[in-house]
């Protein structure tokens, strides 16, 4: 099971393995307390993607279109080919990050990518 929770969110043991997936870690947030076990710096947009997107609405088909076209690229593609391989090894992973916008963000186009 491929599940998405915000950092911000107290972890549980209905989590699974928990992977982070953005390029920073959650302001705010100790390594002690997220309970982190995987964290794919590689796997998130680039920093130049997610400063142009800023989780403004009106621009997240674009960021997704950006996003999923910077998933082929070889530390990206390496980096979704071992979440796959997690996925696959584990009965429940969650994808955390650390975004407000709780739609429309990065995970979610893992998820809709890793779920198809």
């Amino acid at each position: 099971m491929l599940q998405i929770k915000r950092a911000y969110l107290a972890p549980n043991e209905m989590d699974g393995y928990r992977v982070l997936v953005d390029r920073i870690w959650p302001r705010g947030k100790s390594k002690e307390v997220e309970k982190i076990d995987c964290w794919l710096k590689d796997i998130a947009p680039s920093t130049e993607l997610r400063q142009w997107f800023n989780h403004e609405p009106k621009k997240y088909a674009q960021f997704k279109i950006d996003y999923l076209a910077e998933l082929q690229n070889v530390p990206q593609k390496r980096a979704l080919e071992e979440l796959k391989q997690l996925v696959s090894q584990h009965p429940t992973v969650t994808l955390v990050y650390g975004a407000k916008n709780e739609e429309q963000n990065n995970a979610h186009v893992l998820y809709e990518l890793l779920t198809k």
